[in-house]
């Protein structure tokens, strides 16, 4: 019987149709161009058609020393047997991109929004291993702001699934009064939490972190790299990546073996800035700083559920209580 705190199940072997299966990763860069000059044209849509088939790229070894720089951007231990948990995806983010910026996604890329990420980790896969990646769209379903896709990254060795995630991406517009009814929230993504979890580190982010981030994962989106760059795009600032926000709060709570992680995406960080990483159990969140005694607005929530027979106190994550990054 299935785990009640199971994400999603994804154990399927590669299909021996509907595949694309690539050389190596493709360059980040000539995808986000495409997907940039492709976006007016697209009309997104829930029930719009979008691509039916998965990338997939085998044999992929890591990069030992580009994974070291992840891991020291994002405040990971280096030197680990294994890989931090997010770093799964930033290998397959190229791929995801490619399927993003193709011309049957329905979704433009600009002005895509990450919403949330699941991530199901089997077994701490190992820095040094020989993997297969898989990325498909699941689907798209009604949002109350728009349309969302899910789109599912698969890793594997040996032919067995030891890694995956479901990436929410939202594209917003205006939806028609005959369109389905908006999905309901996922759990732990409504904005009233019950009660606000124990403050454990302080954290002064420099105006550079998405830069510095863009360069170890490959996402160089404008909106992460310059102030002018972001206000193009309406932000004040440059904003931090997300999935850097998730990996900073996860490298707080040291090495995960076995284990379920979801994160849902609120508002973003601006650069340069201070937030507040907070958890109790399995919650976690980061927020901005509070003024007397109020709680700060919360940046991303989430939680980290590890497996049956796996150490317990995943959450609490002391480690140091203030620094700049």
């Amino acid at each position: 019987m299935a785990d009640r705190h199971e994400l999603f199940v994804t154990d399927r072997p590669f299909p021996e149709t509907g595949t694309l299966t690539l050389a190596a990763p493709p360059a980040l860069t000539p995808h986000l161009l495409r997907g940039a000059l492709r976006s007016p044209f697209k009309r997104p849509r829930p029930d719009a058609s979008f691509p039916p088939g998965r990338l997939v790229v085998r044999d992929l070894r890591v990069d030992l020393a580009r994974l070291a720089a992840y891991e020291r951007v994002c405040g990971f231990a280096t030197g680990s047997d294994a890989m931090p948990v997010t770093y799964p995806h930033v290998l397959g983010f190229p791929l995801a991109m490619r399927v993003m910026a193709s011309r049957p996604f329905p979704l433009p890329l600009l002005g895509l929004v990450h919403t949330s990420i699941e991530i199901r980790q089997w077994c701490a896969p190992a820095a040094t291993g020989t993997y297969g990646l898989s990325v498909y769209v699941e689907g798209l379903a009604p949002h109350r702001r728009g349309t969302e896709a899910r789109v599912v990254t698969e890793m594997r060795e040996a032919g067995e699934l030891v890694w995956a995630s479901r990436s929410t991406y939202l594209a917003r517009h205006r939806r028609d009064a005959g369109t389905l009814p908006a999905s309901p929230e996922p759990p732990g993504s409504a904005d009233a939490a019950p009660r606000p979890l124990t403050v454990r580190a302080e954290w002064r982010l420099g105006a550079d972190v998405g830069r510095r981030y863009g360069a170890v994962s490959g996402d160089r989106n404008p909106i992460h790299l310059h102030p002018l760059t972001a206000r193009l795009f309406g932000f004040p600032r440059a904003v931090a990546h997300g999935m850097w926000s998730v990996a900073r709060c996860l490298a707080q709570q040291g090495p995960l073996g076995p284990v379920q992680v979801r994160a849902d995406f609120k508002a973003p960080v601006l650069l340069p800035g201070t937030v507040v990483y907070a958890a109790d159990g399995p919650a976690f969140a980061l927020r901005a700083p509070g003024d007397a005694g109020e709680t700060g607005r919360p940046h991303l929530t989430g939680e980290v559920r590890r497996r049956p027979g796996t150490e317990a106190g995943a959450g609490a994550g002391t480690g140091a209580g203030a620094g700049t990054v």
